[in-house]
């Protein structure tokens, strides 16, 4: 019976213990969405709202100011088109091999050298891009800027890769070994096996992984700060010099910009803007896996 009883308090220990962390994490949340819709809503008392929203100039700093923020828009789907453009069939490609193909002793040696790329810290990421990718893209193409967006992305892909990779060889380990049996037993080769049979079953999974990635990609600050410079223009070219919504939070966030102004309201805007976006992304990401798996 006492043994019963502290097994029971026990229990409802950690009940309540979870219940407190799951408490906490929702203030937080919740702080958080107050501060940025407060401070925002601030901003737009003095900005037109679709002027922000679709202006194609983002000079808030500057006179004459203008706060069009399709130009930080533009720099943020150039990282992450561009990123998740390396890190996805990279990442799917060394999922597969250490899934189907490699053999337990490789495995324990590259998948723990891939997941330190993710311990890496990102400033480090920024001078690598800086002083290592950039003058490789210049050697190639000459027109390329010193600060420009294909370096930011190349690192960021790398910094995304180790998650792609990760998510995806899990998902493969995941999969009933009946799948592989069956297709084995109708003549299909370890090829056919992978992409025919592993990578539809697992889909799901992975489109999970890609999600998380994208939103790693949108939130990454210091490499993208370093290696893509400052520059909001509303350009596709990759060799160019752009400014990410994170990189303007960062500018702002430095102290130069006095408290109060407008100027410095835009930082909650553009924090807002971004919030909205990923919360967006990871909402329909994953309303798109529950409504797949319901099917």
């Amino acid at each position: 019976m006492i043994a019963m009883a502290k097994s029971k308090a026990l229990g409802t220990g950690i009940k309540l213990y979870l219940m407190a962390c799951v408490s906490l994490t929702v203030v937080v949340s919740g702080s958080v969405i107050v501060l940025l819709g407060k401070e925002s809503i601030e901003f737009f008392s003095q900005v037109p709202f679709f002027d922000f929203l679709f202006g194609s100039r983002w000079e808030p700093l500057l006179e004459p100011k203008s706060f069009g923020v399709l130009p930080l828009l533009s720099g943020t789907f150039l990282i992450v088109v561009g990123s998740i453009s390396i890190a996805l069939p990279f990442g799917l490609l060394i999922a597969i091999y250490l899934s189907e193909f490699a053999s337990h002793r490789f495995r324990s040696i590259i998948k723990p050298a891939l997941e330190i790329l993710a311990g890496i810290p990102t400033v480090v990421y920024g001078y690598f891009a800086l002083t290592f990718v950039t003058p490789i893209l210049k050697s190639i193409w000459p027109e390329t800027e010193v600060f420009n967006a294909a370096s930011a992305f190349i690192v960021v892909g790398i910094m995304i890769l180790p998650m792609v990779t990760s998510l995806s060889d899990d998902a493969f380990r995941a999969l009933p070994s009946s799948l592989k049996e069956g297709a084995y037993a109708l003549g299909a080769t370890p090829l056919e096996v992978s992409i025919q049979v592993i990578l539809p079953a697992a889909s799901l999974r992975v489109w999970a992984a890609v999600i998380l990635a994208i939103s790693r990609a949108v939130g990454e600050t210091m490499a993208v700060s370093i290696a893509a410079g400052a520059n909001p223009k509303l350009t596709l070219n990759p060799l160019e010099s752009i400014q990410t919504m994170t990189a303007y939070i960062v500018q702002v966030s430095m102290g130069d910009t006095p408290q109060g102004g407008v100027e410095y309201l835009t930082c909650f805007a553009v924090a807002g803007l971004l919030f909205v976006l990923t919360w967006s992304m990871n909402a329909l990401g994953s309303h798109f896996i529950f409504a797949k798996g319901k099917n």
